[in-house]
């Protein structure tokens, strides 16, 4: 007698999925990123079989695109489609946003608020720049540059954006340098940890048909700086650095259970959205207890874990967001997962290509691809993380049904993540005297020669102060870039600088 529970017909399920990787960066020929969306749209209900399932679209969410602004990118989609959802929204900035897109679109068809949804975004950086710099005009809908887009000048401290510490390749460090001394590694041991784990990012990469560089590295090409591989900020070089410059488009589709058995769907084509969790840091990273961890980042893991039964083996397959190396590294060691581990489906932001806020839109429907064929009972965990170490959401996903039934409402894990943050030092703009090293990066222009390193320390009365080592000082930067010794921990010496701000020389 057959004693299974009746699948319940709300159950959301994603069914389709779409990409599109367009490489010209010719004016003539480049597509925008509207068509870019509606062209990822049309491959995703054509993965779905069911002809009709744009038609019956009711809600409709666009990752935040940065490459062409348009003053009403749901509308010209729409347009474009031929669609009227109930329900179009223009999302926020964020890295994780599509995770959360897609989780909370879950969380609508459970609560019988939707039927049929979709998640798409696009980027058309590659053909935007180029023709910005050759100066030709592109045949695209008219971009409005008066859409405000949140930079890092909107969310970092006046002092750290003094020192150009508010862009991702200049704050991720401070993380991998403060972490590498936490975990006891030297600064090579941390490179070549990183340098084997990119490998496997591009070794994934060069096998999807989607990916901007179809390449594998090894790890010692990946660790090796030379002209084809500069250092960016210490201790990355450009194989470890997301890459923008791409034209890129994806779509995620779902409805519910009965939608899609009324559409007539193959469940083969479903992947059940089963839970995830969310939480945030301070947005102002000056603002934060510490740097080699992140507390959001932590419950965040610790809870998907949890969901799947504490077992981090239950997950068959990951994407781990992979922007910088220091994510995946941290993420990794608090779900328990060996160095080894495959943690892409994808190939990552370096070599699968980075289109800004929506990289997870691809790594949803790569996971997608890989859960179909690997079946009944499997799981796959897609995180996602936005800003700087800031913003976090994971989310489980399954071949089969969830055994807890339809996802929770209740995702957020932020009063845990709260809870165990530890008390921030205020932050002092104005010393003179010893600071200890707390973190720091040191920057590097296409010449290859550093251009100025920017430290994190902490005075002796235990407040926090962010400065700059100009260039001219070898011996700091000498000490701030040896391979053999980390200089976290490392006194020094702060003074006002001759133009603005605090210059910090190691003792």
């Amino acid at each position: 007698m057959n004693t299974a529970t009746p699948l319940d017909e709300r159950t959301p399920v994603i069914v389709g999925v779409g990409e599109i990787t367009h490489r010209s960066k010719a004016a003539e020929d480049g597509l925008e990123p509207i068509e870019l969306m509606a062209r990822a749209m049309g491959a995703a209900q054509q993965d779905s079989g069911a002809a009709a399932l744009l038609a019956g679209l009711d809600s409709l969410d666009i990752v935040c695109e940065y490459s062409w602004p348009y003053a009403d990118a749901p509308g010209l989609l729409n347009a474009r489609l031929g669609c009227q959802p109930a329900r179009s929204v223009y999302g926020v900035t964020g890295g994780e946003s599509p995770v959360r897109y897609i989780h909370e679109a879950a969380l609508r068809i459970a609560r019988g608020e939707s039927q049929v949804a979709a998640v798409t975004g696009a980027e058309a950086r590659y053909t935007a720049d180029a023709a910005a710099k050759a100066g030709v005009q592109l045949d695209w809908h008219p971009r409005d540059d008066s859409v405000k887009l949140v930079r890092g000048t909107d969310l970092c401290h006046p002092a750290a954006i003094a020192l150009g510490a508010f862009t991702p390749v200049t704050i991720y460090p401070f993380y991998e340098n403060a972490a590498l001394a936490h975990w006891g590694q030297t600064p090579r041991q941390a490179q070549d940890e990183s340098a084997r784990l990119w490998a496997r990012y591009s070794e994934v990469a060069a096998t999807n048909p989607h990916a901007w560089l179809r390449q594998p590295f090894s790890a010692a090409q990946i660790a090796h700086i030379d002209a084809s591989n500069r250092l960016i900020a210490w201790p990355y070089g450009k194989h470890m650095v997301a890459n923008p410059m791409v034209n890129m488009g994806a779509a995620v589709l779902l409805t519910s259970v009965a939608k899609a058995r009324e559409l007539g769907i193959d469940p083969a084509r479903w992947v059940h959205v089963w839970n995830g969790a969310a939480a945030i840091e301070p947005r102002d990273y000056l603002q934060r207890d510490v740097y080699h961890r992140a507390h959001a980042q932590d419950l965040v893991m610790e809870t998907v874990l949890a969901q799947v039964g504490g077992d981090v083996a239950s997950f068959e397959m990951l994407e781990l967001y992979s922007c910088f190396p220091i994510v995946p590294k941290m993420a990794r060691r608090t779900l328990g997962l060996a160095a080894d581990a495959r943690m892409t489906s994808t190939g990552g932001l370096s070599f699968f290509g980075a289109p800004l806020n929506n990289y997870m839109t691809h790594a949803a429907a790569g996971l997608v691809h890989a859960l179909r064929g690997a079946g009944p009972g499997k799981t796959a965990l897609l995180y996602g993380q936005g800003e700087y170490v800031t913003k976090h959401h994971a989310l489980v996903l399954g071949s089969s049904p969830s055994p807890g039934g339809l996802p929770r409402a209740d995702y957020s894990v932020q009063a845990a993540a709260d809870a165990r943050r530890g008390e921030v030092p205020p932050l002092v703009l104005d010393h003179a005297g010893p600071a200890r090293l707390e973190t720091f990066t040191v920057v590097y222009g296409r010449d290859g020669a550093p251009t100025h390193g920017i430290v994190i320390c902490r005075t002796p009365g235990g407040a926090r102060l962010i400065a700059g080592v100009p260039a001219s000082d070898g011996a700091t930067l000498q000490l701030l870039t040896d391979l053999e010794h980390s200089p976290v921990g490392s006194n020094g010496q702060v003074r006002a600088g001759e133009q603005q701000g605090l210059v910090w020389r190691a003792a």
